[in-house]
């Protein structure tokens, strides 16, 4: 049997490799994963109309590789490939950089979480951590790792890093819990590899992978020995079972329609993954047992996701131009209160990112050739994604007004007879259609409370911060801007409006929003993003 999976996942790995989102798509079918959905197992997760727009997130990334290489692809020093820069290891601040601005990118082509940030992060962890490990232990971690990542990158694949142990008693080390499998552990070795059991919690994008990353959660102890397991497995090994996390209106993806779910096309995951004694090669461990770098990778992991962060301003870009859009289309756009809060969303929203990408301008070179991020920068970074998109929302709410909660059903708006109704008293300015009034409200709703929000549900982890204000003078010109670039057309396009006749171009940091050619069709009408297209 053992043989058996490690002969399986060396043919995952010898795939063909994925050259764009449709491929993407087709190599999640048939995986058999064992999935639990509402009670529910689940036959096809690519199918599955709640699990669907997640996986079109996913698709996204590789999608911006081929329509923008230069921004989301990168030369690997281990191929001299081109390659997915999600796979790539930062060797240089500008690569760090480029993450920061492929991810921003990324956050306004498809307004919520898109999955591959950990993956990424945690392989930039491993490149250093291994080579650090084996210099002090004499061992081969590095050599085994750098094997399997050029692997990974010549078939173009998803990894997904699973870290957050479901904990138990939180007093208590992992080998001082009353259940072991708590955490995540080594349960037994032989000559081809190790078993582990557990879980993870909280796993993002983890079904939409093809391999998971295995890490520690926390600093071990001696006596934690067996809890200091680092490896890679494929998705789809015998003994993981995946039960699927709920969010705020995920139902909404199961129901006819487009408006009701906000933002159709797209969607973020979260699982819990549960490990059942299986099995791992050895020539995918690089780490077990050496429990004093448990805290090294850790430390070094959340200093890269940390900045990382900068992908809930892309996310916030789509929520400005929502915001913007709905009071354009009340007929409010130039008063002077509802600029200053579009400002103030944009001044918020810049902070993170102005974090983020100064933590990787500052970034620093590892004894292996990785760069590392800027340790204090990134934590103020994650710091204000703990703090300030909740304020970006409730700027938003206050914009949006009541209908951003209270707004009927899209089968109203269709109803024979109440249609007409909806039609009437739910218009704005004359020349604007009631169903994109409504239609912009719905991705405000969803970005703020649902199954996109993105930057909300992230605000988990702080260290400490520092805040600014800025003169009138300034806002004045931000708010001239903002008039310029702000992502009213990145709003649009998710859910197909035209804006009337005072639709207007708009950038966003030099990439045109409204006019790119992964937002519209050849013939220049704005594509439309509703599940019916991709169900």
């Amino acid at each position: 049997m053992d043989q058996d999976v490690a002969v399986d996942g060396l043919a995952t790995l010898a795939r063909e490799p994925i050259r764009s989102g449709v491929d993407y798509v087709a190599s999640l079918r048939g995986r058999k994963l064992k999935v639990y959905l509402m009670g529910e197992e689940v036959a096809e997760p690519v199918d599955h109309p709640i699990i669907r727009p997640s996986i079109n997130a996913v698709a996204e990334t590789y999608d911006l590789a081929n329509d923008n290489p230069e921004l989301a692809s990168a030369t690997s020093p281990l191929t001299g490939e081109r390659i997915n820069r999600f796979v790539h290891i930062a060797t240089s601040p500008a690569d760090l950089v480029m993450q920061n601005k492929m991810q921003r990118r990324l956050g306004q082509l498809t307004g919520t979480c898109f999955q591959r940030c950990v993956g990424m992060d945690a392989l930039n962890a491993l490149h250093s951590v291994t080579h650090d490990l084996d210099r002090k232990h004499g061992t081969f971690y590095h050599d085994r790792f750098k094997d399997f990542l050029a692997r990974v990158q010549r078939s173009n694949l998803v990894i997904g890093g699973a870290m957050t142990d479901v904990k138990g008693d939180r007093g208590k080390s992992p080998s001082q819990q009353s259940d072991p499998d708590l955490f995540v552990h080594v349960t037994r070795r032989t000559a081809q590899g190790v078993y582990i059991s557990g879980a993870k919690a909280h796993q993002t994008g983890c079904l939409n992978s093809h391999w998971l990353v295995v890490m520690p959660t926390m600093r071990l102890e001696p006596d934690d020995k067996d809890y200091a397991i680092v490896a890679a497995l494929p998705v789809d090994a015998e003994g993981i079972t995946y039960i699927y996390g709920r969010q705020s209106c995920d139902a909404r993806s199961a129901e006819e329609g487009d408006i009701d779910a906000g933002n159709a096309r797209f969607a973020g995951q979260e699982a819990m993954i549960v490990f059942q004694d299986v099995f791992i090669p050895a020539e995918h461990v690089f780490m077990d047992g050496e429990v004093e770098f448990a805290s090294t990778l850790v430390e070094r992991f959340t200093c890269y996701h940390r900045r990382s962060y900068v992908c809930k301003t892309g996310v916030g870009d789509v929520l400005i131009g929502a915001a913007a859009t709905i009071a354009d289309y009340n007929g409010v756009d130039r008063a002077s209160h509802v600029r200053d809060k579009l400002v103030e969303m944009t001044h918020l929203n810049e902070t993170i990112y102005g974090a983020g990408i100064a933590a990787s301008h500052q970034g620093i070179a590892m004894d292996s050739g990785a760069f590392l991020p800027d340790e204090m920068l990134a934590n103020v970074c994650k710091h204000h994604v703990t703090r300030l998109p909740y304020e970006i929302g409730r700027l938003a709410q206050d914009l949006a007004g009541g209908l951003m909660v209270t707004l009927p059903s899209e089968r109203e708006l269709r109803h024979e007879t109440i249609g007409p109704l909806i039609e009437k008293y739910l218009k704005g300015r004359p020349e604007i259609a009631t169903e994109d009034r409504d239609s912009c409200s719905a991705p405000g709703r969803e970005h703020d409370a649902g199954q996109k929000r993105g930057g909300i549900s992230h605000g988990i982890h702080a260290w400490r911060g520092f805040a600014a204000g800025a003169t009138d003078p300034d806002r004045a010109l931000d708010a001239d801007r903002l008039q310029e670039g702000a992502g009213q057309g990145a709003c649009r396009h998710f859910v197909d409006i035209a804006g009337g006749d005072r639709k207007r171009s708009f950038h966003l940091h030099g990439q045109s929003i409204c006019a790119s050619s992964r937002l519209r069709g050849e013939s220049g009408s704005a594509r439309p993003f509703g599940r019916r297209q991709w169900l």
